[in-house]
Parts: structure tokens; C-alpha cells; sequence
């Protein structure tokens, strides 16, 4: 029998298992998601953004489902990093794998306090920040649709938890996302997350108003994949760090396809909600994949992308 594949990555020094991660706002503190499978067998698992003070979000209605996907308007709400660190931390960091914590704030400052206070915390395998969410009003995305602004607060965390590997989560919602995943590169980012989700927009007909009350709210699943994927390939292509792919992953052949477009690793977001263990099914997938290959180590297939092919590239029967 052959040995079975190396699916061991490094994410920005931070060393997993496996590539398969969970995305932060859909796998709430990590803890919830224990009574449906084995957190341990996870390449790691990123947090919900946690902020410097409790958030209590935004006001409902705040989920509204879309027919290839969702729109969420949650406003990020948290228990706010004292709460996180006494009441949640204490028994994230007994599991077995890589823990993340996903930074948010309203202004640099606050990005910067939660980077001080998760420092010498251990059990954080790393930090990624959050300078994409489209559902507060201020902070947030308006730091990832700058470059100048982004490389600020990038800097900034990264002088506030120098040991702590740091990841940053990129928006779609931009012209050009590489001139972004540039900027954060040259601040001082140890790896890139993308996508974040993309702005849309609900109406119910029969009262001619929005079905959320924040108006607008973040678009994921199945709908953003192809957006998803074309941006992984071009931020990996643009910047010498890792990439982290994320949106709309919800089988092991959506995530083969964002290894192949240049990903180190993958985050599985929306898919939690309809499926808890989809992440391990996901897991065994992409073994199975390389073992059919005869792929001895998971980054033979990282980046492995063919284009210079005239027609066709091949297809994909995705979750069948």
C-alpha cells in the first residue's frame, strides 16, 4: 500500500495539518461546532472577528437567503476581546489545532489593542485582520478598499504582535484586488485571506423595502465561487506569500480548483450552516484526489494551474 499524502502547509508560519480551514462569522467561536465533529482533524479554524469592546451588531433583520447563497448584515457582533480571552480562549486553546482569531475595529486604535492583548496569548496560532466587512459603517472595509490605508493598519498590527503570523482578509469589493494584496505584502502581512463577502442587496416586493435592515449585506456561497476563484489566482500569482482562498467552497472539488488557481489553503464559510461536517468530508476529498493523482504532497498541486492551453481546460463535476 502507498504511503498516504503530505497535506501539511504553512500558512505564513503557521504550520497545519491539512489545508482546510473554517471561515470567520461562520463557525462563531469554534466551540459550537464541537458536538457535530472533531475540531482536531481541521487544518485550523478562525474565530468570528473579535473587537476591542463587545459589539452588539446590528439590528434585525440580518440574514435573508438568495438563491445561490446568503446576504448577512450581522455587524460583526462579539463578546469583545476580555470576554474572548477569559471565557472563551481558556478552552479554544486545549483543541488540537491551529486556533486563528479574527481582529476587527472601527479605527486603527482598535485594531492595535486587540493585537497588544492577543500577543502573549497561548493557543492563538496567529491573527488574521479583518479590513473587509461590508456591514459596519465605519472601519472595516473602508481600510481594504485603500492601499495606503491598508498598509497602515497592516503595519500597525504587525508592530503590535510581531510574534504572532499575520494574516490579512482582503474585500471583492474593489477595482483591483492585487494592487491590495500588494500593499498589505510590503506592510509587513505574513499571508492573504480572500474573499471577504461581496455588497448586494434584498427587496421584498410586496412592502417595497429592503429585507434587511442595515440595507445591505454580504453576499457568500455558491454565487461568489467563480468570483472567488478568479481573485485567489491573481492575488497568488501577484504576491510571493500565502494565499488563503475563501467564498462559495462548498465540496472537495470546489477546494481542489482553489489549490490548483495558486491557494496554500482554503476557508469553508457558508457551507457550515447547511452542512456542520463539511469540512472534513472536504479534508478526505482532497486526499483521495492526490492519492488518484499519485500526488506524494499537497503542494504539487498548489498553483498547478495550466493556461497556456489553447480551448478548453478541462471540467469540473462539482459535488456529485
Amino acid at each position: 500500500m502507498l504511503n498516504r499524502p503530505s497535506m501539511r502547509v504553512d500558512v505564513g508560519g503557521i504550520e497545519m495539518k491539512n489545508p482546510v480551514m473554517t471561515a470567520s462569522g461562520t463557525f462563531g467561536y469554534g466551540l459550537e461546532f464541537s458536538r457535530f465533529l472533531d475540531l482536531a482533524r481541521l487544518g485550523a479554524f478562525v474565530t468570528k472577528g473579535i473587537s476591542s469592546r463587545p459589539w452588539s451588531g446590528n439590528r434585525p433583520a440580518r440574514i435573508v437567503e438568495t438563491r445561490a447563497g446568503m446576504l448577512n448584515a450581522i455587524g460583526l457582533q462579539n463578546v469583545g476581546i476580555e470576554v474572548f480571552i477569559k471565557g472563551k480562549l481558556s478552552k479554544i486553546r486545549e483543541i488540537d489545532t491551529a486556533v486563528i482569531v479574527n481582529v476587527v475595529g472601527r479605527e486603527i486604535d482598535d485594531y492595535v489593542e486587540v493585537a497588544k492583548k492577543l500577543k502573549d496569548q497561548e493557543g492563538v496560532a496567529g491573527i488574521e485582520l479583518n479590513i473587509s466587512c461590508p456591514n459596519i459603517k465605519y472601519g472595516g472595509i473602508s481600510f481594504g478598499q485603500n492601499p495606503n490605508l491598508s498598509a497602515e493598519v497592516t503595519q500597525a498590527v504587525k508592530r503590535a504582535a510581531p510574534n504572532k503570523p499575520l494574516i490579512v482578509k482582503l474585500t471583492p469589493n474593489v477595482t483591483d484586488v492585487a494592487a491590495i494584496a500588494l500593499a498589505v505584502e510590503s506592510s509587513g502581512a505574513d499571508a492573504i485571506s480572500l474573499i471577504n463577502t461581496l455588497t448586494g442587496l434584498a427587496i421584498d416586493i410586496n412592502t417595497r423595502k429592503p429585507v434587511l435592515a442595515n440595507v445591505t449585506g454580504g453576499l457568500s456561497g455558491p454565487a461568489v465561487k467563480p468570483v472567488a476563484l478568479r481573485m485567489v489566482w491573481q492575488v497568488a500569482r501577484a504576491v510571493k506569500i500565502p494565499v488563503v482562498g475563501i467564498g462559495g467552497i462548498s465540496c472537495w472539488q470546489d477546494a481542489v480548483e482553489f489549490l490548483i488557481a495558486g491557494a496554500t489553503a482554503v476557508a469553508v464559510g457558508t457551507a457550515n450552516f447547511i452542512n456542520p461536517k463539511v469540512t472534513l468530508e472536504i479534508i478526505e476529498g482532497i486526499e483521495r484526489y492526490l492519492i488518484k493523482n499519485k500526488m506524494r504532497d499537497v503542494y504539487q498541486l498548489i498553483g498547478s494551474l495550466v493556461t497556456d492551453e489553447p480551448g478548453p481546460q478541462g471540467k469540473t463535476d462539482c459535488c456529485a
